[in-house]
């Protein structure tokens, strides 16, 4: 799985795994009467790395949390969902907005491989000072370039580069690098 290879999806090692990850979320997403430093601490044992002054609102799915990390100074709101069967990386500074899904899982075109439970992942980058809209979904292998504005609800498949403004599904660029801000 971490090589991106083709792996059985119920795997016993990965269900391991997986219940370790259910179990942290459902903690961290009950803990709203919690202080700071005991909601740090179960981000801090579930994710793979998470930057300072992070803000992330649960609740917050995720598979396994380890392939998690989180830069410096980001905000998540509500209901980010990050399947991380590949790593997923946020550089400091991100915007990420409510409902927003993080999907690194691919599944073979072939209906017997699907059946018998094949799976693999490619990972997502997210640059610094990104802004990602409410309900964007990224999809497998996407990487979007630092200072990248997704407007909300698109679909994004293919990588964008840094500097500009796209929208739709797919996600197309409004904006690009040469042109000069409104």
């Amino acid at each position: 799985m971490l090589a991106g290879d083709l792996y059985i999806a119920d795997d016993p090692e990965l269900q391991v795994d997986l219940r370790r990850a259910a179990l942290l979320t459902e903690r961290y997403n009950r803990s709203s009467a919690a202080g700071p430093a005991e909601r740090r601490a179960i981000l801090e044992e579930l994710l793979g790395s998470i930057g300072d002054s992070v803000d992330l609102r649960p609740p917050f799915h995720c598979d396994y949390g380890y392939q998690v990390h989180i830069g410096a100074r980001t905000f998540v709101n509500f209901g980010l969902v990050a399947l991380d069967v590949a790593e997923i990386r946020m550089g400091e500074d991100v915007q990420v907005g409510p409902y927003v899904q993080l999907l690194t899982a691919t599944h073979p075109t072939d209906s017997e491989m699907r059946r018998e439970k094949w799976e693999s992942g490619r990972p997502i980058t997210i640059g610094a000072n990104v802004w990602l809209g409410g309900g964007v979904i990224v999809g497998p292998g996407v990487s979007i370039g630092a200072n990248t504005v997704v407007g909300s609800g698109a679909v994004v498949v293919r990588d964008l580069p840094p500097n500009v403004v796209a929208v739709g599904n797919p996600a197309r660029i409004l904006r690009d690098p040469g042109q000069v801000a409104d």
